[in-house]
């Protein structure tokens, strides 16, 4: 084998005109995934739990082969893109049925900040960083951890977050990043304790 042939890793041995065909099989399968997308409800992927992550992995996977590789045939995956759709409407009619069922395939929220202090046992069980936790909190307006009376991992990777009172605020640790650190006011009240992580 060459290195670096240009004919084989553009077309190898697939005729020009196949390319018209790859165009035709990626506007079906976009076509299918749409539709699939429109029967199944708009959530952003923000959004979206691990169940459903799943879903479009392997939609993805079935809409990539349909679309370049020439002994795929178009009907299964239409066959496929239906049972997923079948499949995704049931299992949700089910889990608004079941509890259990949910709680099994989208999990449960987690409690990491309870007044101010946060678990870090919790977070590493989730494989989430501090680094991670601190962005999400940023992105929440928090500045340090004396500002949260609570806050929850959801199952779709967002953390809802619960402020105190501006009078109850205390001092806390610090989540800005190193270099743009400003000095907080001290909301600690006279025998209040700081907020800070709780021990493991």
């Amino acid at each position: 084998m060459k290195a670096f042939d240009w004919q084989r890793m553009a077309l190898d041995k697939v005729p020009v005109e196949f390319l018209a065909e790859v165009a035709l099989r990626s506007l079906y399968t976009f076509v299918l995934v749409f539709i699939f997308l429109k029967i199944t409800g708009r959530r952003g992927v923000r959004q979206m739990s691990l169940f459903e992550v799943l879903i479009i992995l392997t939609l993805g996977s079935a809409a990539g082969d349909v679309a370049f590789y020439d002994d795929v045939p178009l009907l299964p995956v239409l066959v496929v893109f239906v049972t997923l759709a079948l499949l995704y409407r049931g299992i949700m009619w089910l889990m608004g049925h079941s509890e259990k069922l949910e709680d099994l395939l989208e999990g449960k929220p987690i409690v990491v900040v309870e007044e101010g202090q946060l678990a870090w046992e919790k977070l590493h069980a989730e494989n989430m960083t501090e680094f991670e936790f601190f962005m999400e909190l940023r992105v929440n307006s928090v500045e340090q951890l004396g500002q949260v009376r609570l806050a929850i991992l959801e199952t779709n990777g967002q953390i809802s977050v619960f402020y105190y009172p501006d009078e109850e605020v205390r001092a806390g640790l610090s989540i800005l990043p190193a270099h743009c650190t400003t000095a907080i006011p001290p909301f600690r009240k006279r025998g209040s304790m700081p907020a800070c992580a709780a021990a493991s």
